[in-house]
């Protein structure tokens, strides 16, 4: 699955005295404030199974919108499934601007907004990191003290607790998945799995989809084509984007926005160009267009 490689970065911190326990999940820590640990690797696994059952949760949530499946999907199912209020989902990038692709609701819309607005918080140190960023409560003092402008905001938008997943395929990350609830709340092993799971089906989404020159999505018709195809695509598009790095010798966010603007203005899926890249029938060059060749391994 997406994003195997990545660590994840749990902020256990204990609820504020008086704030009682979690409507939603269960809520864990131990007092005295942060403190990282490695978790269980049932949290880092997201088998066939598990990976099926979230699929179904989305195609569901896009019947009942009577359209193709989208990122807009995933986000509403997360919210249906696990234990929060709501879902924000950003494009974000090293290299362009960065901007919310979808939210659920107003208080999810605020915190994506707010974050790539002020720099700071879970979603902005999820991307940077490539590690999920899990605040139980945004009430703590360490909180405060990591995003002091975010964390006031946050609240006062109507978060408590926030999680954030980067959404990553090797080394390219096109974005974060934010999950936010309005009380303290703690994700458990299975819960984690699962949010994973829906960043999984987040990225593959989003990288199956058109893009224009500004990042968004076009909302053009593209085949109907299963998940199973989709994820097959995912390491051809990291593998060419390896490539692209040494063609044009940039560095991997670079390479990733070239191919991705290469597919845009030819009309053509990304996988699709991936592996035309992967097979050498298609070659970019730092101071031309990128050309096809007759050259195929």
């Amino acid at each position: 699955m997406a994003g195997r490689g990545r660590d994840l970065e749990a902020d256990q911190r204990h609820a504020a005295p008086g704030a009682g326990p979690s409507r939603r999940g269960t809520y864990r820590g131990e007092a005295g404030g942060p403190g990282a640990r490695c978790l269980d690797p049932v949290a880092r696994v997201r088998s066939d199974s598990r990976s099926a059952r979230i699929q179904a949760l989305v195609v569901e949530q896009a019947a009942r919108r009577g359209a193709r499946v989208g990122v807009v999907d995933v986000c509403t199912a997360a919210v249906a499934a696990l234990p929060v209020g709501g879902a924000g989902l950003s494009a974000m990038s090293r290299t362009t601007t960065s901007h919310p692709l979808c939210s659920t609701d107003d208080i999810s819309e605020q915190l994506e907004e707010l974050q790539l607005t002020l720099g700071e918080g879970p979603c902005v140190d999820a991307f940077t990191q490539g590690s999920a960023i899990l605040t139980p409560d945004l009430l703590t003092g360490a909180t405060q003290d990591r995003w002091p402008v975010f964390a006031d905001a946050a609240l006062e938008a109507g978060a408590r607790a926030v999680f954030a997943l980067p959404l990553q395929i090797g080394a390219i990350s096109p974005g974060v998945l934010d999950l936010y609830a309005d009380v303290p709340t703690m994700l458990d092993a299975e819960e984690l799995a699962d949010a994973l799971a829906f960043a999984d089906l987040a990225t593959l989404l989003l990288l199956d989809t058109r893009i224009d020159e500004t990042g968004a999505p076009t909302g053009g018709p593209l085949p109907d084509r299963g998940f199973e195809d989709l994820g097959g695509y995912r390491p051809e598009i990291d593998q060419a984007t390896g490539i692209l790095t040494v063609q044009l010798g940039v560095g991997i966010d670079e390479a990733f926005v070239r191919l991705r603007a290469y597919a845009y203005t030819q009309g053509r899926r990304l996988a699709e160009v991936a592996a035309d890249v992967v097979a050498h029938r298609l070659r970019f060059s730092p101071d031309a267009e990128p050309r096809p060749t007759d050259e195929e391994t």
